[in-house]
């Protein structure tokens, strides 16, 4: 299956260019960002330093024992140290465990999703604590193929103040990485959010970020109808580009704020009563 036509682009420019973003949002502020060994983390990490320097980026590296491999808490340290940044790690696993425990208490049953969302919210509220206590802003590390299909967590890992990667498919990020000097080890990790043990995303998916991308930028990107698509990537395509597209419709929400009632509109409804008789 063909990929976004977008792979080859200039890697410099596009590196420029979120630095720039990157410099124009934080100003004189520091960058805190959660390290996961992966590689959208890693690469948004290298840019921050290269954007502000590595006296203003703090690294957390998170581990939860019961979802965390021991190599990807390794790979971020390393990473950190390779970068020479601040690097802070906190094992979040006794207060997942605690929170799980008590916020499961009356339910019927456990659920796995629902318990790994309770660890991206958990670092994400790390996060904001250092971030608070320090004057500095989070920083993401989600990319557009995540973003557009809702694969990351409401509030945990969509929780943050920027979005450096969010204009970049995972095969772009990973182009990038390479023309980045990133270790090859994380190039080629499959990618993860570690919310439970052996979890990967085109695992859970179904479908590899090669054909997410080619499918996603002709949905987004090209605006070409369903039979289009199929036409084009091949009749076996056509399941896939259903269950994209399904899961860019479900994850709607994910991608906007709390929904407001317009009181203009409520108001504006309710006519005005009428009293008979005179004074």
């Amino acid at each position: 299956m063909p990929v976004s036509p977008l792979i080859g682009f200039d890697t410099e420019h596009v590196a420029s260019k979120i630095c720039k973003f990157i410099r124009t949002k934080v100003r004189d502020r520091s960058a805190v960002i959660g390290l996961s060994g992966g590689i959208d983390s890693s690469v948004a990490v290298t840019l921050s330093v290269r954007a502000l320097g590595k006296e203003k980026v703090l690294a957390l590296v998170m581990p939860d024992s019961s979802a965390t491999p021991s190599e990807d808490t390794e790979d971020a340290r390393g990473l950190a140290t390779r970068l020479g940044i601040r690097c802070r790690t906190i094992d979040i696993t006794k207060v997942s465990e605690n929170l799980t425990e008590i916020a499961s208490a009356g339910c019927e049953k456990k659920d796995r999703i629902a318990e790994g969302n309770v660890r991206a919210r958990v670092r994400m509220t790390t996060l904001y604590y250092i971030a608070n206590s320090e004057g500095g802003m989070v920083i993401g590390s989600g990319d557009r193929s995540e973003l557009l299909i809702g694969y990351f967590t409401k509030y945990g890992d969509g929780g943050v103040d920027l979005l450096p990667l969010g204009c970049l498919y995972k095969t772009q990020v990973r182009e990038l990485a390479r023309n980045l000097g990133l270790p090859q080890k994380i190039i080629q990790k499959k990618s993860s959010p570690r919310l439970w043990r052996g979890q990967t995303a085109e695992g859970e998916i179904g479908i590899s970020y090669k054909e997410i991308d080619a499918i996603l930028y002709r949905i987004v990107d090209l605006r070409m109808k369903k039979d289009e698509i199929v036409r084009e990537l091949g009749p076996g395509s056509a399941v896939k580009i259903e269950k994209i597209t399904d899961m860019i419709r479900d994850s709607a929400h994910k991608r906007r704020g709390p929904q407001i009632p317009k009181l203009s509109e409520i108001m504006a409804s309710k006519k005005p009563s009428v009293k008979g008789g005179s004074d």
